[in-house]
């Protein structure tokens, strides 16, 4: 017990404040989403659906609805009574619900004896039983646990709360083993964290910069080609007009010699120019790049390449000496990154398989040697430099040779010409030169785009395939579900109590931290980390039972336990922030306070389609917080006397269920 002068403590803690890693909507998943002209079968398979996803307050809506409008059937029968009694006892249900439980079977015409059908005998017998305490419950038993699947495991697993006294502590016992035998199934260690992982965006580059040849470079190169061939003609042709035989072959070996050297020289400058330029690409930044603002994607694609470069450090290699080496590649993937994708307005999560993709790619060259590959490729050859040497020494000489006759046969024409060909031959080399640079280096950067392109839609596959069996909203329903109730029965066991020793029992559901996020549409937040509540409403007082849940491996840590008694209860409240934040207070006459935030800021972030404070009221009813106020507003209300008027309240029960 907590004692009147207990020193007051805020639960809350450094734990109130939620650390959200991110956050992602499904937008492509339709569970809980309804067309304004839905027929009733649709409304009642979306409340089907909501009733699987835990919202049993929304599913109530519109199956009753639905059924009013004509929906019926076995199947509809039993699972409109299922979300009649789900989440709350005998008392919360208003007069008009209890009575359309009691005539469901009659309003969806149930008949015929198939396994809906033996469901809906199921839920009346108990019902039934239920107002009869010394009642004989082997033979309802039996037929319990000869159910078939899926009504056995969906009876257990919502009237939970419905039914009292011996009956409650027998369906609690099965309920319990099928919460075990369910809690992993499926797979759920090794799918979980995928529900979390957005639908990613395909691979994407940045186009490769065009290649910088004016219309002027062009011009130049033409006319001075022409130009130069010109003169380059007359001079040969002075040759031939005086039978200078010797000279004329000269000259030919020269334009010869001339054509090698320009083609060896040209290699030699392309690999030259592509390893100045990939050394420039790749070399640490000389002065710290500016920060992006903060909470831009700009920035959120910094804080990924950091983790992942700071996370994917190679065998062979210290931290600072990969996170220096790496420092220019990083900024220029980095950069590529940003400029792709952020006129898409996207958020890096999606994005975020591409940045690990790409840092992994520098790991795995690092570690095989093959990161600064380029230089070797680029290296040029030592018959590409002799082919272009010797070429430029034949094409001198013969051209010299060529040269000094034809001065002597014609001095003035000889002369001239000479003097024309080589300006034309200089502007015409630079202007060529700098044409078919460019236009071999725009063709490089094609090519190793389009490698590397195939290369990230090849990991944008594998990523794919990975997240192929995501699970549904409704197997996390149905997983939380599982680790609540063995969260209950671990509190039981502490305590030493049986479920009928308890007058009531409720939960919250609360983000923990730190954490990541996820819903589908219309659906509620479902989380990586929860901060489990549970409260045991007991004759001697409340047991508040409180643990963290790491939801992946269904492991519960950081257990808590806090007893006190009723008339210590001061105030129970639910605080709503201006960013639809909602807040559990429980305040004890002590000053001690007890905060849960049930929704963080940014709850609402909606898809265009979706309607303002439906993700808010879907986690709060998934988080059973109407069913915990209704129990810990009355305690506060009545405070000891809330007992009796419970127990005279369990006195008015449900009527009969027609057979």
């Amino acid at each position: 017990m907590t004692g009147s002068n207990a020193s007051a403590t805020n639960y809350a803690g450094d734990r109130a404040y939620v650390g959200v890693q991110a956050a992602t909507v499904h937008g492509g998943i339709h569970y809980y989403t309804l067309s304004a002209d839905a027929s009733p079968a649709e409304r009642f398979e979306t409340g089907v659906s909501l009733l699987d996803g835990g919202m049993p307050g929304k599913a109530r809506q519109l199956m009753q609805g639905a059924v009013m409008d004509g929906q019926g059937g076995n199947e509809a029968c039993f699972h409109l009574q299922l979300a009649l009694v789900s989440g709350r006892t005998r008392h919360e249900m208003p007069p008009d619900d209890a009575r359309m439980l009691r005539h469901a079977p009659t309003m969806c015409h149930v008949s015929g004896g198939d396994a809906w059908a033996d469901g809906v005998k199921t839920i009346g017998r108990l019902l039934d039983a239920a107002r009869l305490p010394d009642a004989d419950l082997r033979p309802l038993l039996k037929d319990l646990d000869g159910l078939g699947e899926p009504q056995r495991t969906m009876l257990l697993r919502h009237m939970e709360l419905f039914l009292e006294g011996p009956l409650q502590n027998e369906m609690w016992k099965r309920s319990l083993e099928s919460a075990e035998q369910h809690q992993m199934v499926n797979d759920r260690t090794d799918r979980v964290w995928k529900f979390f992982e957005p639908k990613p965006l395909r691979p994407r580059l940045r186009d490769p910069r065009p290649p910088d040849t004016p219309m002027g470079s062009w011009l130049q190169a033409v006319s001075a080609t022409t130009i130069l061939a010109a003169a380059a003609f007359y001079i040969g042709y002075l040759l031939a007009r005086e039978l200078q035989v010797l000279a004329v072959l000269m000259y030919l070996l020269s334009i010869g010699g001339g054509y090698f050297a320009a083609r060896g020289g040209l290699e030699w400058r392309f690999r030259l120019e592509r390893r100045r330029a990939k050394d420039a690409e790749y070399a640490p930044p000389r002065a710290r790049p500016a920060s992006a603002p903060s909470g831009g994607f700009a920035r959120k694609v910094d804080q990924r390449f950091d983790h992942y470069f700071a996370k994917y450090v190679p065998r062979n290699a210290s931290r600072s000496a990969w996170l220096d080496g790496t420092a220019g590649i990083r900024q220029s993937i980095r950069d590529e990154i940003v400029h792709v994708y952020r006129e898409e307005r996207t958020g890096v999560e999606r994005i975020a398989w591409l940045i690990r993709y790409r840092v992994s790619e520098v790991r795995k060259r690092w570690e095989d040697g093959t990161l600064w590959d380029y230089r070797r490729e680029l290296a040029v050859a030592r018959s590409t430099k002799v082919v272009t040497l010797l070429g430029l020494a034949t094409c001198v000489a013969g051209a010299s040779q060529a040269i000094v006759t034809a001065t002597q046969v014609a001095p003035l024409g000889a002369t001239r010409s000479t003097a024309i060909a080589l300006a034309a031959g200089f502007v015409a080399v630079r202007a060529w030169l700098r044409i078919v640079l460019e236009r071999r280096r725009h063709a490089a950067d094609q090519a190793e785009a389009a490698q590397t392109l195939a290369a990230c839609h090849a990991a944008f596959q594998r990523w794919r395939k990975k997240l192929a069996d995501k699970p549904s909203d409704l197997e996390m329903a149905a997983w939380l579900d599982c680790d609540r109730k063995l969260l209950l029965a671990e509190a039981l066991r502490h305590y030493g109590l049986s479920m009928s020793d308890l007058i009531a029992h409720a939960f919250i559901e609360a983000p923990g931290t730190p954490n990541r996020r996820a819903r589908v549409k219309d659906g509620p937040w479902r989380y990586t980390r929860y901060r489990l509540l549970l409260f045991l409403l007991t004759p001697d007082g409340i047991r508040q039972f409180q643990a963290e849940l790491d939801f992946r491996q269904s492991i519960f840590r950081g257990h808590e336990r806090t007893n006190y008694r009723y008339e210590a209860v001061a105030a129970v409240r639910v605080h709503q922030a201006e960013r639809d934040e909602r807040k559990f207070e429980l305040a004890l006459i002590n000053g001690e306070q007890i905060e849960v935030e049930v929704l963080t800021s940014g709850t609402e972030e909606l898809l265009m389609d979706e309607t303002p404070g439906v993700v808010a009221e879907a986690t709060l009813d998934s988080a059973g917080l109407k069913h915990t106020l209704h129990v810990l507003e009355g305690v506060a209300a009545e405070g000891k006397r809330w007992i009796a008027q419970e127990r005279r309240r369990r006195t008015e029960r449900v009527g009969p269920l027609p057979h």
